[in-house]
């Protein structure tokens, strides 16, 4: 884990979370697994967001791509409907 310019804060813990800790953390401290764990959900918060926002995207996109196939569709009927006439 890369070592960053750290400072102290006080939060409070879930009981749970501190004996999760102590379960987990071998030759490492209580302070580096937190921030361990952190870094994770961090990232994967980031990753949700980053799936959210492509999502939103290609919704729209879909919906973008619907309407000009369904033009394209409407100006093919009209070109092949002259041509037959």
């Amino acid at each position: 884990m890369r070592k960053a310019k750290r400072c102290c804060k006080s939060f409070t813990i879930d009981r749970s979370i501190l004996d999760y800790l102590q379960r987990t953390r071998s030759s490492r401290s209580r302070s580096e697994r937190v921030n361990e764990l952190l870094h994770r959900a961090i990232l994967e918060e980031q990753y949700e967001a980053l799936e959210r926002e492509a999502a939103e995207f290609f919704a729209a996109a879909g919906e973008t791509e619907r309407a000009e196939r369904k033009a394209f569709a409407a100006a093919s009927h009209r070109s092949i409907t002259r041509e037959g006439e």
